[in-house]
């Protein structure tokens, strides 16, 4: 275990042609759209003074992108900051779901066919515990639902607690403590 308090740097990619439009994604590997690359690189600047000891990113083409434009093209890919895997529930948006589903959320209903909160949590738990263990900062880049998991595990909330950290892309938060607790300690910038 580290001698200083853990921190956690979390970058959500920038915008692709369905983050854009709300369409969700997960497995499908969209790129960047070109102001998406001209955000990825702005983050460079803002990342700049940060020395990772660690620098983790989901495999999607989005993710890795985003963390080679800010800076960060040796990032180690991570299975477990794939985004949420929403099944059936891929390409649509949540409008087109409570079409035939109202009131769907996603952190309430299930995804069929997708990965349950549970399993989400139980592998964004991993990346808490990584972050945790680690001899300085750590770096990731993922996903909108699934560094909103994150941020809720870090915390020690369950899963359907995401829903109260609304994250745009190609933003910077961290998670760190205060008096050994848990903490944000910026979020969404």
């Amino acid at each position: 275990m580290s001698e200083q308090p853990a921190e956690l740097w979390i970058v959500r990619h920038g915008p692709t042609e369905w983050s854009r439009s709300g369409r969700h994604t997960s497995a499908t590997d969209l790129p960047l759209l070109p102001e998406g690359e001209d955000d990825a690189r702005a983050l460079a600047g803002r990342l700049a003074d940060l020395d990772p000891v660690l620098v983790l990113t989901s495999p999607r083409l989005r993710a890795r992108r985003t963390a080679e434009l800010a800076g960060f093209a040796d990032a180690i890919v991570d299975d477990d900051l794939t985004e949420w895997g929403y099944g059936d529930y891929e390409g649509i948006t949540t409008d087109e779901i409570r079409e035939s589903v109202p009131g769907w959320s996603i952190w309430t209903d299930p995804c069929p066919g997708g990965e349950t909160a549970a399993q989400v949590g139980e592998r964004l738990d991993r990346v808490v515990d990584r972050a945790r263990r680690a001899d300085g900062p750590v770096l990731a880049f993922a996903h909108g639902h699934s560094l909103r998991v994150l941020a809720a595990r870090w915390l020690g909330l369950p899963v359907s607690e995401g829903r109260l950290f609304r994250l745009d892309t190609a933003t910077v938060s961290v998670l760190g403590s205060e008096r050994e607790r848990p903490v944000v300690l910026r979020w969404n910038s």
